[in-house]
C-alpha cells in the first residue's frame, strides 16, 4: 500500500510519496547483505562443498583443486560474471575433459591449459561473439552432456566397488569382471549407503519430509557416510588434502603444439556453451521470481568466465563453468543478487582453511558414488524425449557414442557434422508430384524448393498443358531464386498461351495470384481462380468464425425461446464443427496424429477458471499438446484431505507432476470472477448446495484478504480497483500455496524440476499480469506485446 501522506501536503509531495512505475524503495540496512542472499550462499555452499571434492576425484586432480575452483567461482566469477544469479565452480560436465588433460599433460600443464583456456574466453568476450554459442543445437549440447555422464558413471564405479578407474571407458568396461572379482566390503557399503541417501531423501513423506528437504540431499548422504565410517572404525581410502604450502602451480604444457592447442579449445568450448546455456537458464527460473532482474549480459558472462578460469588455473584450481545445479539452488533459496554467489566463495576459502580436518574423514567411495549419481542425472530422458519429438535422435546418439569412445571435442564435432547433413537432407527432400482432377492440373511441391529441385519442378510443369488450368501447391517455407525464376518463365509461357495459375499454400489458400505483373484474364473477363479470399485475422474464430462483426440478431420471440432454441444452438455447434474440419483440421491433423502416434509431453499445467471469456489456447498461445488444463470454479485448488470425495484436482496434479512430468504449474485467475463474487457475499455457514461446498475452498482466500497483518496483493503502477479485484489476486496467491501442500508438488519443487506461476487476466483490457513476489509484498506485472515484463520506469 503507498505510503501516507498528511491531507495538506501539495500534490507534487503526493506524487513523489506514490510513483505507480516504480518499485517502492528498499529499507536502508544495517548489514550491507540481504538476508535472502546470505541465507542462499548458506544452501549453495552446502551443495558446492560434497561436489567439488568428488569432482576433483573424478578428474585425478588433487583434492583441493576442486576447493579453489569452486572459491574463485564463487568470488571472481559471481563479481565480475553478467549472470548475477548464477554460481560458477567444478562442473561435473568438465570432468572428462580435465582427466583426459590430467593423464596426457599431468596437473600443473592441466593448470596453464586452463589459465589458456581463460585468455581465449576473455578474447571471445571481447568480440562479443557469445550468443553464437546459443547457435549449438540443443541436441548436440545434451547429447555431450549425456556422453559426459556416461563416461563419468563408468569410471566412479569402479571407486565405488574400491579399485580405480581406468583412463577410458571402453577400458573402464573390460577391466569391470575384474574389478568385481576383487571388490572391497566396506568401499562399496559407504557408495550404497550414500546412493540410498540420495534417493530416499527427497521422498521422505509428510511435513517432516518437507522441513528435511531444506537440507541438500549430497550433503546428508556424504555426512552420514562419513559418520558410519568413522564409528564403525572401517578402513578405506579417504580424502586427503596437502598443505597449501606444497600445493602445485602452474607449469607449460610438453607435447605436440596442434595437441595443446586442441585441448585450450576444448576446456574453452565446454565451459563457454555449458557457462552460456546455464545463463540463459537461469534467467528463464529466475522471472517468476524476480521480474524486475535484468537479464544476463551474455558477453560479460564470458568475460567473467575466462577471467575467473586463468585465477583457478594460476591457483591450481579445475577449469569451472556455470554449474546448474547451484544455479537453480541459489535461485530456489531466494537468492536475489550476485552477493550470495560471492558468499559462496567466502564460505568455501573458509572450509578449505578451518575444516581440513573434518573433511578429510569422508570416504572416497562415497564421493564417488556421489558424482556417479550425478552422471546418470546427465542422461536425462526429458532430453532424450524433447529430441525424440523433433526428429533429432540421430544427432544426439552420434554426439553421445563420440563423446563417450573418440572424446568431448571429437563427439561435438561428430555432432555438428550429423546435424549439417540432417540439415542439408530436410533442404534437399523435396517431393514434386503431378496429377489432373476435373480438369485442373495440380502441381504439388513438398518440401523446400531450392535449386536441388529444380530439375524436378521443371519436369513437372511442363506435364501441364499449353491452355488449361493449373494450381500449384506449396507445402515448404522456402523457395530460392532459381526456383522462383523457373516457376516464373513457366508461368509466363503458361499464360501467352491462355491457361490460367493459382499458386496455394499448406491449407489451399491463395498465397498468390500471379508471380508476374500483369493480369490474368480469359475472354476478357476475370479467372475464376482470381476470387478474392478473405484475410482473417489471427482473433477472428474467437468473433464467430466471421471476417466481419455479424449484425445485431432479432430480440428472441416466446416461440423461438421455446421452440427452435435448441435447434439453433445445434445448428450453430454444427456450423462451429464444420468450420473447424474446413479451416483448422488440415492445419493441425499432422501434428495431432504425431501426438496420437507418441502420446501427450505437455509442458506446462494450466489451473484457471470455468469462464468462458477465459481462452487458454489464446491467452498462452498455445496449441495441440502444450497444455494439460485443468478448469473449475474459482481456479481453486482444494488442500489435501479437504476433498470431502472431490478428489479431481489432486487427482490432476499428481497425474500432470509424476506421470507427464510438467516442468511448471500456473494458476490463473481473472477480473469479473463470478465464483469470486459469489464467495465474497458469501455468509457464515454457507449452504449445503454443490457450490456452496465447493466455494468453502475458497475461504483461505478469504481470510488471507482480511488479514491486517500483510499487504495486500497488488498490480504494478495500481491498487486492486474493488475488494473483488483483491479478492481475484489474492486467491491466485492463496491457490499457490495450497499446490506446495500436495506431496507430489512439493517433491518437485525440491527436486528443482517444477516452477510455479500466478497469473492474473483482465478480461476488459485483455491484459495478462504475472505474479513476481518481492521482499514486501506480492506484485503483478503487466506482460508486454514482445514476451518480456514491462520496464516500470
Amino acid at each position: 500500500m503507498p505510503a501516507c501522506v498528511p491531507a495538506h501536503a501539495s500534490d507534487s509531495a503526493r506524487r513523489r510519496a506514490h510513483q505507480p512505475h516504480s518499485p517502492p524503495p528498499a529499507p536502508p540496512r544495517r548489514f550491507p547483505v540481504a538476508g535472502a542472499d546470505l541465507s542462499a550462499s548458506i544452501a549453495v555452499f552446502l551443495i558446492a562443498l560434497p561436489l567439488s571434492l568428488g569432482i576433483a576425484l573424478a578428474t585425478g586432480a588433487p583434492l583441493q583443486s576442486g576447493l579453489v575452483a569452486a572459491a574463485v567461482g564463487g568470488l571472481v566469477a559471481g563479481w565480475l560474471g553478467g549472470s548475477p544469479l548464477q554460481v560458477s565452480g567444478p562442473a561435473a560436465g568438465l570432468t572428462v575433459v580435465t582427466a583426459d588433460l590430467i593423464h596426457h599433460y599431468g596437473w600443473r600443464a592441466t593448470c596453464a591449459i586452463t589459465v589458456l583456456a581463460g585468455l581465449t574466453q576473455l578474447g571471445l568476450g571481447c568480440l562479443r561473439v557469445a550468443r553464437t554459442a546459443l547457435a549449438v543445437s540443443p541436441a548436440i549440447v545434451h547429447g555431450m552432456l549425456a556422453g559426459i555422464g556416461v563416461t563419468i558413471a563408468v569410471a566412479q564405479l569402479h571407486i565405488v566397488l574400491g579399485g580405480t578407474p581406468q583412463s577410458s571407458v571402453l577400458g573402464n568396461l573390460l577391466a569391470l569382471p575384474a574389478q568385481l572379482a576383487r571388490l572391497q566390503p566396506a568401499a562399496l557399503s559407504m557408495s550404497v549407503l550414500t546412493l540410498m541417501i540420495l534417493w530416499a531423501w527427497p521422498r521422505v513423506p509428510g511435513r517432516v519430509g518437507r522441513r528435511l528437504r531444506g537440507v541438500p540431499a549430497a550433503l546428508v548422504a556424504v555426512a552420514a557416510a562419513t559418520l558410519t565410517a568413522s564409528l564403525a572404525a572401517l578402513i578405506v581410502p579417504r580424502v586427503e588434502l596437502s598443505s597449501w604450502r606444497d600445493h602445485a602451480s602452474v607449469g607449460l604444457p610438453e607435447g605436440p603444439v596442434l595437441g595443446v592447442i586442441g585441448a585450450v579449445l576444448t576446456i574453452t568450448l565446454v565451459c563457454s556453451v555449458q557457462s552460456l546455456l546455464g545463463a540463459v537458464a537461469v534467467d528463464k527460473l529466475a522471472a517468476g521470481r524476480h521480474p524486475h532482474l535484468a537479464r544476463s549480459d551474455l558477453d560479460r558472462e564470458l568475460l567473467g568466465q575466462g577471467a575467473a578460469n586463468i585465477v583457478s588455473g594460476a591457483l591450481g584450481g579445475l577449469p569451472l563453468a556455470g554449474v546448474a545445479v547451484r544455479s537453480s539452488a541459489n535461485v530456489r533459496s531466494g537468492a536475489i543478487s550476485r552477493n550470495s554467489t560471492m558468499l559462496h566463495g567466502v564460505w568455501t576459502v573458509a572450509a578449505a582453511v578451518l575444516m581440513v580436518p573434518v573433511l578429510e574423514l569422508i570416504p572416497l567411495a562415497s564421493l564417488a558414488a556421489l558424482v556417479m549419481a550425478v552422471g546418470i542425472q546427465m542422461v536425462s530422458l526429458h532430453h532424450i524425449r524433447t529430441v525424440t519429438r523433433h526428429r533429432e535422435v540421430p544427432v544426439y546418439a552420434v554426439t553421445t557414442l563420440g563423446v563417450v569412445f573418440l572424446g568431448v571435442l571429437e563427439g561435438v564435432a561428430l555432432g555438428v557434422a550429423a546435424a549439417a547433413a540432417m540439415a542439408l537432407r530436410r533442404l534437399a527432400r523435396t517431393r514434386i508430384t503431378h496429377q489432373e482432377r476435373q480438369g485442373v492440373h495440380h502441381v504439388h511441391v513438398r518440401g523446400q524448393l531450392t535449386f536441388l529441385a529444380v530439375p524436378r519442378l521443371s519436369k513437372a510443369l511442363h506435364l501441364v498443358p499449353a491452355g488449361t488450368d493449373a494450381v500449384v501447391r506449396f507445402d515448404g517455407s522456402f523457395m530460392d531464386h532459381a526456383a522462383y525464376e523457373t516457376l516464373q518463365d513457366w508461368e509466363r509461357t503458361h499464360r501467352a498461351h491462355g491457361g490460367t495459375l493459382a499458386l496455394t499454400g499448406r491449407t489451399g489458400a491463395r498465397v498468390a495470384t500471379t508471380l508476374s505483373p500483369d493480369v490474368t484474364t480469359r475472354g476478357g473477363e476475370p479467372s475464376a481462380v482470381q476470387t478474392p479470399v478473405c484475410r482473417c485475422r489471427p482473433w477472428t474464430p474467437w468473433r464467430n468464425h466471421r471476417c466481419d462483426r455479424p449484425s445485431p440478431a432479432p430480440p428472441a420471440t416466446p416461440h423461438d425461446r421455446a421452440g427452435s432454441g435448441p435447434e439453433r444452438s445445434g445448428q450453430q455447434l454444427a456450423r462451429g464443427i464444420s468450420a473447424f474440419q474446413r479451416n483448422t483440421a488440415p492445419l493441425v491433423r499432422g501434428e495431432l496424429a504425431r501426438l496420437a502416434r507418441e502420446g501427450q509431453s505437455p509442458s506446462q499445467l494450466f489451473l484457471t477458471c470455468a469462464d468462458s471469456r477465459v481462452v487458454t489456447s489464446m491467452i498462452t498461445s498455445s496449441g495441440p499438446g502444450d497444455l494439460f488444463v485443468v478448469r473449475n470454479m474459482g481456479n481453486l485448488v482444494p488442500l489435501p484431505g479437504t476433498q470431502s470425495g472431490d478428489d479431481s484436482v489432486a487427482a490432476a496434479l499428481e497425474y500432470a507432476v509424476d506421470v507427464l512430468a510438467v516442468r511448471s504449474i500456473t494458476v490463473c485467475g481473472h477480473s469479473g470472477c463470478g465464483a469470486i463474487q459469489a464467495l465474497l457475499a458469501s455468509e457464515p455457514g454457507m449452504p449445503g448446495t454443490p457450490l456452496g461446498r465447493w466455494l468453502r475452498h475458497g475461504l483461505p482466500s478469504l481470510e488471507r484478504m482480511a488479514d491486517g497483518t500483510r499487504p495486500g496483493p497488488r498490480l504494478t503502477g495500481r491498487d486492486p480497483a474493488d475488494p473483488v479485484e483483491l479478492l481475484c489476486l489474492t486467491n491466485v496467491v492463496q491457490q499457490l500455496e495450497h499446490l506446495r501442500a500436495h506431496g507430489s508438488v512439493a517433491r518437485a519443487l525440491h527436486d528443482g524440476a517444477l516452477d510455479l506461476h500466478g497469473v492474473y487476466f483482465h478480461v476488459g483490457e485483455a491484459q495478462a499480469y504475472l505474479l513476481g513476489t518481492t521482499d514486501e509484498d506480492d506484485v503483478f506485472g503487466p506482460v508486454a506485446a514482445a514476451g518480456d515484463l514491462r520496464d516500470p520506469a
